[in-house]
């Protein structure tokens, strides 16, 4: 890994809580850029990604016709990231995709999985993110990405940047389940979809899951997208995020995690999403979120 491309999610439109679309410039401000460079990589920040819609208070949240909060919005800015996306991986470099809501994984798996004949999904996150329109108990369409890039859901947003469905369920490993809904739970049976609880990490201990999700995906991909919502971290380790689950990840675990994907080399991509800063304290969650991805990097867990 040469290089690597920052590119800013400044989105909030697939959740309600405002203030998430600050989280690429709080990483920022807590020297995502210096600690990726001290692994000898060189960094191209090219900015934030902005959609034509103005994110405001009074209309924030909305729901479509369709049951979507925010639709238009999120198409919208879905295909100006997707197109960032790919002109990153066309490049030569590592996008690594800061947030913003996690309905920003609609743009960027959109852009990066064409460049890849079978690209697996490591889902880091308390959530499953498998709802579509029907199934979905808000409309918030952050609960819904996952479920779209596999080809399920609304027509538009399955087909942003390219026609069709982005990934194969069967390449997708979730880690950190703890907060599913029923059509999820059902989707993950109907599809086998490889699912490790937080149950399952406290019975096999991270590093066993880790190489086992590896493994897993290893033998059929030929690129491995990692998405990283901070809110697979327990609450008191990331307070700053939009939808905490208690009896989650320690970030210790989590650093080793990075550090076990770091020396695979398998990591082709990565999202890093719903840091919240005017949820947070101090900055605090930003800066662990800076540590995850450093450690992703290169940086060694002590």
């Amino acid at each position: 890994m040469k290089r690597v491309d920052i590119i800013g999610a400044a989105t909030a439109f697939g959740q309600p809580k405002l203030g998430v679309d600050l989280g690429p410039d709080a990483l920022r401000y807590a020297n995502l850029i210096e600690e990726i460079e001290k692994m000898n990589i060189k960094v191209n920040d090219k900015g934030n990604i902005y959609s034509d819609f103005k994110v405001e208070a009074s209309t924030h949240s909305r729901r479509s016709e369709n049951n979507l909060k925010n639709y238009e919005q999120v198409v919208d800015f879905s295909e100006k990231l997707a197109a960032a996306a790919d002109e990153s991986v066309k490049s030569g470099a590592f996008p690594l995709v800061i947030g913003g809501d996690h309905s920003l994984s609609i743009g960027s798996l959109a852009g990066i999985s064409p460049h890849y004949d079978n690209l697996g999904v490591i889902w880091y996150d308390a959530h499953g993110d498998l709802n579509d329109s029907a199934s979905s108990p808000s409309g918030n369409i952050h609960g819904m990405p996952l479920a779209i890039a596999c080809g399920v859901g609304d027509e538009n947003l399955v087909n942003i940047h390219k026609t069709g469905a982005k990934i194969k369920p069967e390449n997708v490993v979730l880690i950190g389940m703890r907060d599913l809904d029923e059509g999820e739970t059902r989707y993950i049976k109907d599809q086998n979809i490889l699912t490790y609880t937080m149950r399952d990490i406290r019975e096999k201990g991270i590093s066993t899951v880790m190489s086992e999700a590896l493994e897993y995906l290893e033998a059929k991909t030929d690129g491995i997208h990692l998405s990283l919502d901070v809110d697979a971290l327990d609450p008191e380790e990331t307070p700053g995020t939009g939808t905490p689950v208690g009896e989650g990840l320690s970030l210790w675990e989590t650093l080793l995690a990075m550090n076990i994907l770091h020396d695979s080399g398998s990591i082709t991509s990565m999202d890093l999403v719903e840091v919240n800063p005017l949820l947070d304290e101090g900055n605090m969650t930003a800066e662990k979120a800076v540590a995850m991805a450093s450690a992703l990097f290169g940086s060694k867990q002590k």
